[in-house]
């Protein structure tokens, strides 16, 4: 499986991969490529069937996702990396701290769903919605989830859900739809950050908080008066907190 990916800053650095949300692509990662390419080498990649990544048929799972990571690490000759990763993203990181804990330093997560398949009939119907009118159904709600009314600058977001391939943006939903990654939780060893935000009504905070008492050692930050893609909507939040934890 092949992921698209643009790699960044310099060679000799130490590598970050930037995992991004279902519906987008590594054009949402705008916002923290110029800070952080300043200090490490950043893959950032296109999920299978996003962005120019290939688009084999669905259902996929999240062992499918969480291996083209690896996947794409051997390509790239990559012992060891660091990992970002925001909603779906987020969830392909806790399925990597804990099915692959030798390839990674340390993690970001920024509001994970650990355990989607809680609400799998959710996933289920809207996979049914995009296979059958397009991800253009489900745009303005998506939208409306990932920002606050007064986040403005939607034109490039939009787009980005737009262009994503019905099939890709479906059969992720389903991967998400047969995923709880609470059991493995306790066993993950890496450095971990989780970011949730106050008004996030996509991966509720609620359902992020307590992650942080179940994953050994790890760190919570909430963010305030911010919704779901806080990476894109609070760079100026979120991007001190990335390289603190990163190093």
């Amino acid at each position: 499986m092949r992921l698209n990916y643009e790699a960044t800053g310099p060679a000799d650095t130490p590598v970050v991969l930037l995992g991004p949300s279902l519906g987008a692509t590594t054009a949402m990662w705008a916002p923290q490529l110029e800070v952080l390419s300043q200090r490490f080498r950043v893959v950032a990649f296109d999920h299978r069937g996003h962005g120019k990544s290939e688009v084999p048929t669905g259902p996929y799972t999240i062992d499918d996702l969480g291996g083209d990571v690896i996947e794409l690490l051997d390509g790239l000759e990559v012992e060891q990396a660091s990992y970002v990763g925001i909603s779906l993203g987020g969830a392909v990181g806790l399925w990597l701290a804990q099915n692959a804990p030798e390839r990674f330093h340390r993690f970001v997560l920024l509001c994970p769903p650990a355990n989607p398949a809680a609400n799998a009939q959710m996933w289920t119907d809207r996979a049914a919605q995009v296979r059958a009118e397009g991800t253009k159904s489900i745009t303005d709600a998506t939208l409306g989830r990932w920002f606050l009314p007064e986040f403005a600058d939607l034109a490039p977001v939009r787009q980005m859900l737009l262009d994503t391939p019905d099939e890709g943006y479906a059969a992720c939903c389903e991967a998400l739809g047969s995923t709880n990654l609470l059991p493995g939780l306790a066993d993950i060893t890496a450095p971990v950050l989780l970011i949730t935000t106050d008004s996030d009504t996509s991966i509720p905070p609620e359902t992020v908080v307590p992650l942080a008492t179940q994953i050994p050692g790890a760190h919570l930050e909430i963010i305030e008066n911010a919704a779901h893609l806080v990476t894109y909507s609070h760079p100026v939040v979120i991007n001190p907190l990335l390289l603190t934890h990163l190093g």
